[in-house]
């Protein structure tokens, strides 16, 4: 096995912010985020499809979830067994659950569109005491298997 190539961890990895309630803060989630999964070894399209959706999440926090002097908590945790990245993005409004909108809606809501399209699973659950969690996974793929019996970093 190549020593260089990024390997996950067994024990899981955890990350959680407090972050400003800005187009700014949800931007530098975004960028931390992929910081973070970058060191803990995430594959690039799992981090790729990671990045978009803290993306929507950040962005739907800061743009429907905002209330004046509180800030938003973006959480991600690496489960090893199974291999299951969770992205979660708390505010502090619970009267404003996200709702998947219906494709004829083109106005609103197609952020969750693509966050449902890019996640393996996703909801949204009450945070107390006003507030609401909105979590997506990404499951990681195991390693592919060359067929000379070397994984595919092995090879690189």
């Amino acid at each position: 096995m190549n020593p260089s190539s990024p390997q996950l961890d067994a024990t899981p990895g955890v990350f959680s912010l407090l972050l400003s309630s800005t187009r700014r803060g949800a931007r530098l989630g975004r960028l931390l985020a992929v910081t973070e999964l970058r060191s803990w070894g995430v594959p690039p399209s799992v981090t790729e499809r990671a990045e978009q959706i803290v993306a929507e999440l950040t962005a739907n926090a800061v743009l429907h979830g905002r209330v004046q002097g509180r800030d938003f908590r973006l959480g991600l945790s690496l489960s090893p067994a199974p291999r299951t990245l969770r992205i979660e993005v708390t505010d502090a409004r619970r009267d404003r659950m996200p709702v998947l909108p219906q494709p004829a809606d083109a106005e609103s809501g197609r952020g969750l569109l693509l966050v449902a399209a890019l996640a393996d699973r996703w909801g949204v659950v009450p945070y107390p005491p006003s507030g609401k969690t909105v979590w997506a996974e990404a499951e990681i793929p195991s390693a592919h298997t060359a067929p000379s019996g070397q994984s595919a970093d092995e090879r690189l």
